[in-house]
């Protein structure tokens, strides 16, 4: 038999990111070049208009 290797993830360093606030529970990290009003509103619009 052959021994199965765990699953290794390795998490993003957020010093790298920034983050948007969305709401008071929802906050995303994105590129520090990117927009942050351009990736609020495509949270949104992915999420769509579910009660926050």
């Amino acid at each position: 038999m052959y021994d199965k290797k765990p699953n290794t993830y390795t998490s993003p360093d957020l010093s790298k990111m920034q983050a948007v606030v969305i709401d008071i529970k929802t906050i995303i990290y994105i590129a520090l070049d990117a927009d942050p009003k351009l990736a609020r509103s495509t949270y949104l619009s992915r999420v769509g208009m579910k009660k926050l």
